[in-house]
């Protein structure tokens, strides 16, 4: 989720790929444009509900005055791009992906909203051509973890953002600390090959020293790596949590390659595992990320 250079999709309603792509971006374009760009869509609310924790740290770190000039890397279906607009009544916002079904949504959002400052670009955000010093701030909830060269994309982000400006994102720590993901997928290990997460993918920022170098290398300083804890919402009961996990193309795409009967015992030990994490607020599990901020040299 993390891009730049606009496109629609064309006349029959599929989605297409950006210009410019990086090398190395192109599995990571066709997943967003395809499945999984259309399951995020489709759970957008229940995306946003299951951040509902994590959304106001980044927004206070972020520090989003009214007239500030605003990027979103990996903005997705646009909620962080909208919580920045809302802050930034008198500024601007940018929301970039590589999803053109994501950001249809986005726009959509903004639109019902009555937000006209967000705008939303589709593309790479290692190679766009944001213009030198364009933005304030920088954001990113959970985007900044699926480029092919994170040395390249900083630099680019950093050129975009003015000297003294800031960057504010949210990123993953180690898989083993992330329950949301470990519970889950412990249950299903039996019936179900385990999953690849790929490279890159969500937990290549998990090392706070490898924050710090890329963050240095590009040209930021004042760097900031803060461990955030927060339980994860689920879903509003153990039924709407399993549903919820076996509709991600990940989770689904391990399901249709055991037979059934692996299947339905992999189900209900999900559905298991699950009911033992239900409480007053439904089903929660343990999310680990690091909350990073930086300033530019």
């Amino acid at each position: 989720m993390d891009r730049g250079s606009d496109r629609q999709a064309d006349g029959d309603g599929a989605a297409q790929p950006p210009d410019g792509l990086a090398a190395g971006n192109t599995a990571q374009s066709e997943a967003w444009n395809g499945d999984v760009g259309e399951y995020w869509v489709r759970r957008r609310a229940h995306q946003e509900r299951r951040y509902r924790r994590l959304t106001p740290r980044l927004m206070a770190a972020a520090g989003i005055r009214a007239d500030s000039r605003v990027l979103d890397i990996g903005c997705g279906s646009g909620g962080t791009a909208l919580e920045a607009a809302r802050a930034a009544a008198a500024g601007t916002v940018l929301g970039v992906d590589l999803s053109g079904p994501m950001l249809a949504e986005a726009r959509r959002q903004a639109a019902a909203a009555g937000l006209p400052q967000a705008a939303f670009a589709q593309g790479d955000a290692q190679v766009h051509p944001f213009g030198e010093a364009a933005f304030d701030v920088v954001i990113s909830r959970y985007g900044m973890m699926f480029f092919a060269d994170p040395e390249e994309a900083l630099r680019n982000i950093a050129r975009a953002l003015r000297p003294g400006g800031r960057l504010a994102f949210l990123c993953w720590r180690d898989l083993a600390l992330n329950a949301y993901l470990t519970v889950p997928f412990e249950a299903l290990a039996p019936y179900v090959p385990p999953p690849d997460f790929g490279a890159p993918g969500p937990f290549s920022l998990a090392d706070p020293g490898r924050i710090r170098a890329l963050l240095d290398g590009a040209g930021f300083g004042g760097v900031s790596v803060e461990a955030v804890d927060e339980p994860m919402w689920m879903g509003t009961d153990e039924d709407d949590a399993v549903a919820s996990l076996t509709a991600m193309p990940l989770t689904r795409s391990l399901l249709d390659e055991a037979g059934e009967e692996a299947r339905g015992r992999a189900l209900a030990a999900l559905r298991e595992t699950l009911a033992a994490h239900r409480g007053p607020d439904g089903v929660t599990l343990g999310c680990a990320s690091w909350l990073v901020t930086a300033g530019r040299r």
